[in-house]
């Protein structure tokens, strides 16, 4: 019996032995993958009533936004080529203000690079970007709605040549001194308003100018992701000092398997589209911010 306790004893010291001191293999795929896709799937609902409540409010509201993004990378030697679509829709109704719209977006962006030296993370670089959305919206400058914008009104395409500097997949400056906007305003009723810089009764503005992007995706401890993007755009053929500003934030914080807090924080500033201020005439800062608990599904990420 000790004979045989010993050899069991032994043998699992052989086992625990080999166990730590195999070679321990590294994950690779950050390197061979040519191709990389993924995305994210997030929505949410939120309802309340009230009935004789004495501090007041909308005896019913209920909000609902939805939020889809999808990527797709390509490696392979010094080619680069990243895709990225993000849309967005929000709708709210509530008894006071009837129904409204408080998101919509549809944004593509594509960006491909050749890297300058094997080893560096600098690529000279094209990129195409594409924004506009679904649906009409209005603003409420006095309590009543005025159309202001409409699908491709307006819309805004981006033609970029320039430099790309990649520190990660998580975060890349491109930086252009030559790119082409071209802002689209199809509907008709917009476009004789000459509104958002097209000359009245015309449907495309040409602009030429510096644009430059600054891209940051991350998670941290498996339980809080970040997206962001901040451009910036200056018209060398009017008011080159003011520049147009867009910046879009995502945060998500998991707190269970499929459900997260999400906050978004979206800002624009471009001085061509005056609809704001007493007398909606003046250009101004947009800023849209929501936050809810949400429905967050990742979608898979593969690799080839």
């Amino acid at each position: 019996m000790t004979v045989l306790n010993v050899m069991a004893q032994q043998a699992v010291v052989d086992k625990l032995r080999g166990e730590t001191s195999r070679t321990i293999k590294k994950d690779t795929d950050t390197t061979v993958w040519k191709w990389k896709q993924g995305g994210l799937l997030s929505f949410n609902l939120s309802q309340g009533s009230l009935s004789n409540w004495a501090a007041g409010g909308d005896d019913f509201s209920l909000s609902v936004s939805s939020y889809f993004n999808y990527f797709f990378f390509y490696r392979n030697g010094r080619h680069s080529w990243d895709n990225n679509i993000d849309m967005n829709i929000g709708y709210v109704q509530t008894t006071s203000l009837g129904s409204r719209k408080n998101d919509d977006r549809f944004d593509f962006l594509s960006k491909y690079g050749y890297k300058m030296d094997s080893v560096g993370k600098w690529y000279v670089s094209g990129l195409f970007n594409f924004r506009s959305q679904f649906f009409d919206g209005y603003t409420y400058p006095n309590g009543n709605p005025v159309f202001s914008s409409s699908v491709l009104s307006p819309a805004y395409l981006i033609l970029s040549a320039g430099f790309d500097y990649k520190h990660s997949d998580k975060f890349s400056i491109f930086l252009s001194p030559l790119t082409s906007r071209t802002v689209i305003v199809m509907n008709q009723f917009l476009s004789d308003q000459g509104q958002y810089g097209v000359d009245s009764g015309k449907h495309t503005q040409a602009q030429l100018g510096a644009f430059a992007t600054i891209n940051y995706n991350n998670t941290f401890k498996k339980m809080l992701t970040y997206k962001g993007r901040v451009d910036l755009f200056s018209n060398y053929l009017l008011n080159p000092q003011n520049i147009n500003f867009f910046m879009t934030n995502q945060l998500a914080c998991k707190i269970s398997k499929y459900f997260s807090v999400t906050y978004s924080l979206d800002m624009i500033y471009d001085d061509t589209v005056d609809l704001f201020g007493p007398n909606g005439t003046s250009p101004a800062l947009q800023v849209k911010s929501l936050v809810g608990i949400s429905f967050l599904k990742p979608l898979n990420v593969k690799k080839k």
